[in-house]
């Protein structure tokens, strides 16, 4: 899609990238938002009738908040890019030779702890090469089927509970994530929930170009795109809520007068605390692992890159 035109970049220039994909994201966002009935597919699992935090939060009928929730490992269990790389993988969208060298990237990544941008261009630019020239109805049917085989029964329950909360107070609900927004789209359509910001690969008529619109949506990118949506849509971002599990999330979480920490990684736990955030964990372990392709990689990431970033992990502990 090209560069949305209701809204245009107004911070100064190193954060026009931000800006420009947290803008699509909304846009993209927008068109695709869930009719008020729901869509006649999504799941009610038994995850929905979980009891939701017992405080007097989210405010019933207040159509002015809403509730942002970032996707991997809030929502769901390790990374959507994760396991939407795995089905590519499974129907031959990339061979063994690119597996190993994604590996690589998304170890760099998760290892490094840092976004150098030469490695961040390259891991995208060769995530991209992935899906150019494949139709975006082609992709959106696969994520269809990838959805039922290997995300349907990773959602966490608890988070999956907050947000039926925050709809069950005729709230809107948004997944805010890196992962592309035709993947996002379909996550959030399976919940009920309203709809999805997402990273926005760039289609002309209906065909991946093998290019973004800005940057894949992460860190200040997500701000900017609930930043965005809260405008184009009327929410008081006061009165909004927003759940993340990682420090990178700091600043969309910072955006909204109710922020949370959910399966917090160590420095959004000592931030959160800081602030006196709310904080939930729905690991069943202390020190949970959190599995799952960094952001920075942007669309079709690969399985092969968690496995060695989590093998190396552990050799360095």
């Amino acid at each position: 899609m090209a560069a949305p035109g209701w809204l245009t970049p107004r911070r100064r220039p190193a954060t026009a990238r931000s800006v420009l994909a947290g803008e699509a994201a909304a846009e993209a966002a927008r068109k695709s938002t869930l009719p008020d009935d729901l869509s006649p597919d999504a799941e009610q699992d038994t995850a929905a009738t979980a009891k939701p935090a017992e405080e007097p939060f989210p405010v019933a009928g207040d159509d002015r908040a809403a509730a942002f929730f970032d996707l991997d490992n809030t929502v769901m269990q390790g990374a959507a890019l994760f396991h939407f790389g795995r089905g590519l993988y499974k129907r031959k969208f990339f061979q063994r030779r690119e597996l190993t060298r994604f590996a690589w990237q998304q170890a760099w990544f998760r290892l490094a702890g840092v976004e150098d941008p030469d490695h961040m261009q390259d891991a995208r630019d060769s995530a991209l090469s992935i899906v150019k020239g494949h139709r975006v109805s082609e992709l959106m049917s696969i994520g269809e089927e990838i959805y039922d085989e290997y995300m349907a029964d990773r959602i966490w329950p608890g988070t999956r509970a907050l947000a039926q909360a925050h709809l069950d107070a005729g709230q809107r609900v948004w997944l805010v994530t890196a992962a592309p927004v035709e993947t996002a789209t379909i996550i959030a359509r399976r919940l009920g929930l309203t709809g999805a910001l997402g990273t926005v690969a760039e289609s002309v008529d209906g065909v991946y170009t093998g290019r973004l619109v800005g940057e894949p949506l992460h860190g200040p990118a997500k701000a900017e795109a609930v930043r965005a949506l809260a405008a184009a849509e009327g929410l008081d971002l006061e009165r909004c809520a927003a759940y993340s599990d990682s420090h990178n999330d700091i600043p969309m979480l910072s955006l909204v007068g109710h922020p949370y920490a959910i399966n917090p990684d160590a420095k959004l736990r000592k931030h959160a605390r800081a602030l006196d955030w709310r904080l939930r964990d729905y690991r069943t372990g202390r020190k949970a692992v959190k599995v799952g392709i960094p952001a920075a990689a942007g669309v079709g990431a690969l399985a092969g890159g968690t496995a060695a970033a989590v093998a190396l992990h552990r050799r360095r502990r």
